[in-house]
């Protein structure tokens, strides 16, 4: 965001801002909205929740129950819940920590990785649905631009914006 040399931000910028964030809002709400659509469990009886955790540890490897309370923002209770349920149906297993044979890592079994990717083909096939009438460059253009806002995002995070807010600079 450009500012003046007062540190305020041009109101024009503020209101590309705010549009942003009412589309923001928007899409999340119809996400959770196509999300409830689905069962609360999927055809495999696992809460959809749950698939959070397994996406988790096939892109980083196994981890400990309080790694990933803390990645995906959950109470570790609702983590053990949830891994558990997952073991339960052979999709995810429990391994000792080779640096802490006291503790166990959460991965992935082969099974976990089957019923990832049919889920994943699943929301793939309807994500190209809801784009099938974009020009493919529309489709790249998105995809280039929803990976620099998800990068800006994960570089700034808010309370570096509140440092730059106009009540901020103005020293109140």
């Amino acid at each position: 965001m450009a500012s003046t040399r007062n540190g305020a931000t041009p109101q024009a910028e503020l209101d590309l801002a705010d549009e942003l964030g009412y589309q923001l809002v928007r899409f999340v709400r119809l996400l959770h909205k196509a999300k409830s659509q689905v069962a609360k469990q999927g055809p495999d009886g696992i809460e959809r929740a749950a698939y959070a955790i397994l996406f988790s540890l096939i892109h980083d490897g196994p981890q400990r129950t309080s790694k990933l309370a803390e990645g995906l923002h959950s109470e570790i209770s609702t983590i053990s819940r949830q891994s558990s349920s997952l073991v339960q149906h052979g999709l995810v297993e429990r391994q000792a920590d080779p640096e802490d044979g006291r503790a166990c890592l959460l991965a992935a079994t082969a099974e976990g990785e089957r019923v990832f990717e049919e889920n994943r083909k699943q929301r793939n096939l309807w994500l190209a649905g809801v784009l099938a009438e974009w020009p493919e460059e529309d489709r790249h253009t998105l995809n280039t631009l929803l990976d620099r806002l998800n990068t800006g995002i994960e570089e700034h995070s808010p309370q570096i914006a509140d440092d730059h807010s106009p009540v901020q600079a103005k020293g109140a």
